[in-house]
């Protein structure tokens, strides 16, 4: 049934292009991929945490991204590598509003990683545009919390929690799964009164997936473009890089995740979530000069 409503969903879906999506006070229209960057507010992100937790050297790195022309700024105060410990609501929000209400007039959409209604709240209220749960809006209270608000929303597809979910990940079809999960995500959202416009998906590189599934998912992922929705990719610094390459510490990883940001933007991906900033916007423009220069869009 599921699988059915994801061939619905996309028949469903204009092939027209540019997407346009309604993101708080901003509408971006997706003529190119553009750049979210990461702003870890943690101790314990599995690439750069620590680096970012104290108020001024977040906003520092903040302001060094939006100089290096990032186009969306996701905001993490929660650690959600895996086997990382659930932080409490109290110690999230002192992390994460405070930089919302430092940055809302920075110039660029705020996006909040967050899967804690409260958290979701309370960062909309600071001005924050966009909510990205790597839950899918599946805890209580998370639709509410979203659903009568601007606000965008990044649906993203986990298998577990952090503690567990890459203990034994197992899937027939995994990208069949994910798109259909994902559809489903949307069309609950839709029913709680969401806009399309509103919705973007992310099948959750590293969440529940093994090496061979996250490749098979970037392999296969104009099968998620075709839902119609705006499609995240984070790829950035993850250990399905160092798989390949042999690349064991996260910071070794920047040249493979600008090669994975090209691969996902090559198969349709629109918001790519990276560290690395400036490096990736070089390549995305070049990829994307090599695109018109053969007349392609």
């Amino acid at each position: 049934m599921v699988t059915t409503m994801a061939s619905q969903l996309a028949d469903a879906t204009p092939s027209r292009t540019p997407l346009e999506f309604s993101c708080g006070r901003y509408r971006l229209t997706l003529d190119r991929p553009l750049v979210m960057g990461i702003l870890n507010v943690t101790p314990d992100s599995f690439s750069d945490g620590g680096k970012f937790l104290a108020r001024d050297a977040a906003l520092r790195h903040a302001e060094q991204m939006l100089a290096d022309q990032v186009d969306l700024i996701d905001i993490g105060g929660e650690s959600t590598r895996p086997g990382a410990a659930p932080l409490p609501l109290a110690e999230e929000l002192e992390r994460v509003v405070p930089l919302v209400e430092a940055l809302r007039d920075c110039g660029v959409p705020l996006s909040i990683d967050t899967y804690k209604p409260a958290v979701m709240q309370a960062a909309l209220a600071a001005g924050a545009d966009l909510i990205n749960d790597i839950w899918g809006f599946r805890q209580p209270g998370a639709i509410e919390a979203v659903a009568g608000r601007a606000c965008g929303l990044c649906v993203m597809h986990t298998a577990g929690d952090p503690q567990t979910m890459q203990a034994h990940p197992d899937y027939p079809d995994v990208v069949g799964e994910v798109a259909a999960f994902l559809a489903a995500r949307v069309v609950e959202l839709e029913r709680a009164g969401v806009d399309r416009a509103r919705i973007s998906i992310d099948p959750g590189f590293g969440f529940g997936k093994s090496v061979a599934h996250n490749y098979a998912l970037l392999a296969r992922l104009r099968e998620l473009t075709a839902l119609g929705v705006p499609v995240l990719a984070g790829l950035s610094r993850k250990s399905m890089l160092g798989a390949v390459t042999g690349r064991h510490n996260a910071p070794e990883r920047v040249a493979a995740s600008i090669a994975a940001a090209v691969c996902a933007a090559e198969r349709g991906a629109t918001l790519i979530r990276v560290h690395d900033v400036a490096a990736t916007v070089d390549a995305l423009k070049v990829w994307r000069a090599t695109r018109e220069a053969g007349g392609m869009r």
